[in-house]
């Protein structure tokens, strides 16, 4: 049997459900998530993964944690036990991801475990990637603006361009973790664009558009897409990946949004700098995505 722990936005609970269902498949394990988290938690909307996709998920049971982890199965312990210098009171099943870069042991693990981390790398399910693309294909299809847009999008050089400010600005919590990508970054990334893709027309989503629109000044044709919002932001990260080619931010939500898009030809242009606290994010972005 394997837990995974889900919680933080879609994109952070598509990292966790990918590297979970990859190792369970790899171990022929039933393959159970931990939602127990989500029962007091205010970001975002909640977990998404069986709403939004043709997945299939089952809970994990108080029960069935209890006879993973024992005395561990208690929140405060967990959160107590995934630092550093109390790994020798895990025990076997409660595994803790021990840094942010890809974990090579990951794969070793043969028995019952639970698994605690983002592990926020495709490395973790590339050799699934195509199972991977089946769960996360979306539930719901596109209707009346979006599934306009999704036509046009096919009949152009669309480029998906996602700005992320948000709690990365206003959280000082996240705000010493999160790089914020300036507008340098975009400028580059837009003029790698331009030089690579003929006719490009440019696709924005952000969470703040009125900053976006004041501060990212736009010199080829653009497309501000602001109408999907509360339990509808989903449908950014759908049309994300039905453009040609992304510039993503540092943001899960849009590093799926152009990893779901299948095209081997598509460009993506990715920030160098994730990450402004030290993590190692060198196993974050596919080899062949662009880094700027």
């Amino acid at each position: 049997m394997l837990v995974s722990h889900v919680l933080g936005g879609i994109g952070n609970q598509m990292f966790q459900f990918a590297a979970g269902r990859a190792l369970s498949l790899n171990n022929d394990q039933k393959y159970l998530l931990d939602l127990s988290n989500f029962s007091d938690y205010r970001l975002h909307h909640g977990f998404e993964l069986s709403r939004v996709f043709n997945v299939v998920t089952e809970p994990a049971e108080a029960s069935t944690l209890h006879q993973l982890l024992g005395w561990r199965e208690n929140k405060l312990a967990r959160k107590v036990l995934r630092r550093r210098q109390f790994s020798g009171l895990r025990g076997k099943t409660f595994v803790v991801e021990p840094y942010f870069n890809y974990w090579s042991d990951f794969f070793n693990l043969t028995g019952d475990c639970y698994l605690y981390g983002y592990w926020q790398s495709e490395r973790y399910f590339k050799a699934v990637e195509s199972v991977i693309r089946q769960d996360f294909t979306f539930r719901e299809p596109l209707k009346e603006h979006n599934a306009e847009l999704a036509l046009e999008m096919a009949s152009i050089q669309s480029v998906s361009l996602h700005v992320r400010r948000g709690d990365y600005v206003s959280n000082p919590k996240n705000h010493n973790i999160m790089s914020v990508c300036d507008l340098e970054y975009y400028r580059l990334a837009i003029n790698y664009i331009a030089t690579h893709v003929e006719h490009p027309v440019f696709y924005l989503f952000s969470d703040d558009m009125a900053w976006v629109k004041q501060n990212l000044p736009m010199e080829f044709p653009c497309v501000y897409i602001e109408h999907n919002g509360g339990a509808e932001s989903y449908r950014d990260m759908q049309l994300m990946s039905l453009c040609r080619h992304h510039i993503i931010a540092n943001s899960s939500f849009s590093w799926w949004g152009a990893w779901l898009n299948p095209n081997p030809q598509k460009i993506v242009v990715a920030p160098k700098h994730w990450f402004c606290n030290g993590n190692d994010d060198s196993d974050l972005i596919p080899d062949e995505w662009v880094r700027l």
